[in-house]
């Protein structure tokens, strides 16, 4: 046996055989394979940054082909480049879908091609969605906001996506007309500024109806949707916070809740904001807390840009004897910037010359 080994070249040993064929294989250069980061440097221009980053979101991608045909369609429908980076920056798998249908669907629908531009770069990951589910959904917000400008700058909210159009968003805009008594007009334009409002669910919905009910507030009064609306961003912990604060500034339960169905939407002012405006209201102005529950409306105005220059603008007036008051201070804070000047800063600037300064530049010592 020994000398049979010996006769065998050692190359053709066993062994050897083993040995000689793993370091072939080893010596043998891979196959080229298909770099995702360096197609993504190289096709798309992204950095090598960007490129390792959107990778992580392409890991079964293969080759070119799918992300090349996404690339130039894009580019023949009129997106930039500058688009097409953002596009790929925030929703990477888009660049594997089959867009063209996705996009004749939207054309169908009544959106331009700009529109569309606009929309998808704004909102790429709207891609990544049924269009069953997509199109409905615009059709409705556009219908809603009136506004393409507006639409464009709502979708890329988080709500936007969330619920039904047919099973929860017009469930809830009919809850909330005949709720409200309104007409779908102006539930549209109270939905507007709150759009979010319509994507709760229908149990949320009737929830907030019953807090509002037990405020006192009737259905058919203009202040119901306001509440409605100023419940929905405010639950119950917040609402006992901002009551508790308002009693220990010397409102009594009463005050409270009158202001409340006067005006919902001051609920919504920041704690700090409340406690500011309501000691400069009754240190400086002298006002008690029963004139303020019967005009709450002032506790919407901003503080330093209109009540305190309006306030000291007033009391250098009276210090010349050019104000005798019979304008309440309450009346002159609700007049337009455009009617004050020219009631009360116009007509004096040149026998006060500090008035214009005073009005503009108002000493924020008052302020409390």
């Amino acid at each position: 046996m020994r000398l049979l080994n010996r006769s065998i070249p050692p190359y053709c040993r066993p062994s050897n055989l083993l040995s000689s064929s793993f370091s072939t294989a080893s010596a043998v250069p891979p196959l080229n394979r298909f770099s995702v980061v360096e197609y993504l440097v190289d096709s798309w221009g992204l950095s090598a940054a960007e490129a390792s980053k959107a990778s992580l979101s392409l890991s079964g991608l293969k080759s070119s082909k799918k992300p090349d045909y996404f690339l130039n369609f894009l580019k023949s429908q009129g997106f930039t480049d500058s688009h097409i980076k953002r596009i790929i920056n925030i929703s990477p798998a888009s660049i594997c879908i089959k867009v063209e249908p996705k996009f004749r669907s939207l054309l169908d629908a009544g959106f331009s091609q700009s529109d569309l531009v606009e929309i998808i770069t704004s909102y790429p990951r709207i891609l990544c969605h049924s269009m069953r589910s997509v199109v409905p959904r615009l059709e409705f917000w556009d219908r809603l906001f009136g506004s393409r400008e507006l639409l464009v700058k709502r979708l890329k909210q988080k709500w936007f996506f969330g619920g039904s159009v047919e099973k929860r968003i017009l469930p809830n805009l009919k809850f909330f007309m005949d709720v409200c008594g309104m007409s779908e007009e102006k539930a549209y334009q109270a939905m507007r500024n709150h759009p979010d409002f319509l994507v709760q669910k229908p149990d949320s919905l009737q929830i907030l109806v019953r807090r509002a009910d037990e405020l006192g507030v009737a259905r058919q009064s203009s202040m119901y949707p306001h509440l409605l609306i100023t419940l929905y961003g405010i639950n119950k912990e917040k609402f006992e916070a901002k009551h508790k604060l308002f009693t220990s500034l010397g409102w009594s339960e009463s005050d409270f809740f009158t202001a409340v169905r006067k005006t919902p939407t001051l609920l919504n002012i920041s704690q700090p904001e409340i406690r500011r405006k309501i000691e400069f209201f009754v240190k400086k102005v002298g006002y008690s807390p029963s004139f303020i529950t019967q005009h709450p409306l002032i506790l919407l105005y901003s503080l330093d840009k209109r009540v305190v220059p309006r306030f000291q603008a007033l009391e250098l007036l009276k210090s010349e004897n050019l104000w005798t008051g019979k304008m309440s201070l309450l009346s002159c804070i609700c007049l337009s910037d455009k009617k004050f000047i020219e009631k009360f800063v116009l007509p004096y600037k040149e026998k006060v010359p500090k008035l214009v300064d005073i009005y503009l530049w108002p000493s924020r010592e008052v302020s409390v």
